[in-house]
């Protein structure tokens, strides 16, 4: 029911556990979307440029970046933000803000998600795997952009000469071509 599910935000209990990578959640409904992260299930496709997501809210928060929405602006430079929670992150970059230290090195980050991949350095923890060849990696974007080598896919586009490409990096190196960079 609601209310047991509510009181486990109190208690601090997450009876549903993740076969694969042992994290813990309070619902099951969480454990599912979870779950999606090592299947690679993506159920969600945007209509407009047919990405597909594993979460619905991944999908929705995505959803804006076709219609160019950015409400949240940075008083420091003036960049701006489809969430508030990327422009609260953002603002580390002015103060130099890196509240995440590692416990094994002292290294430190701006950001827990990019403390929790660089834990697994030291455990050699590679906790997503690939549904197709079974290749393992540290982190799930990692995963996400090995899969094109099986999908095809090719995301990244130029809008000069409309050359497609798998890989950002690849992208970003192609597009200086033009710039003369």
């Amino acid at each position: 029911s609601n209310l047991i599910t509510h009181q486990r935000i109190h208690t601090g209990e997450t009876p549903y556990a993740c076969a694969e990578c042992g994290k813990r959640f309070r619902q099951s409904s969480n454990l599912i979307t979870h779950w999606r992260i090592h299947t690679g299930e993506t159920p969600y496709t945007c209509a407009e440029c047919g990405k597909r997501f594993g979460q619905s809210s991944t999908f929705i928060r995505h959803q804006t970046i076709h219609t160019g929405e950015t409400p949240y602006a940075c008083a420091e430079c003036g960049k701006r933000f489809r969430q508030s929670s990327n422009l609260n992150t953002h603002r580390r970059v002015h103060t130099g803000e890196t509240p995440y230290a590692c416990a094994e090195c002292g290294k430190r980050f701006r950001l827990s998600s990019t403390l929790i991949a660089h834990r697994r350095v030291h455990t050699g923890e590679t906790p997503y795997a690939c549904a197709e060849c079974g290749k393992r990696f540290r982190q799930s974007s990692n995963l996400n952009t090995h899969r094109r080598v099986h999908t095809g896919e090719t995301p990244y586009a130029c809008a000069e000469c409309g050359k497609r490409f798998s890989q950002r990096s690849t992208f970003i190196r192609h597009r200086r071509v033009h710039t003369g960079e």
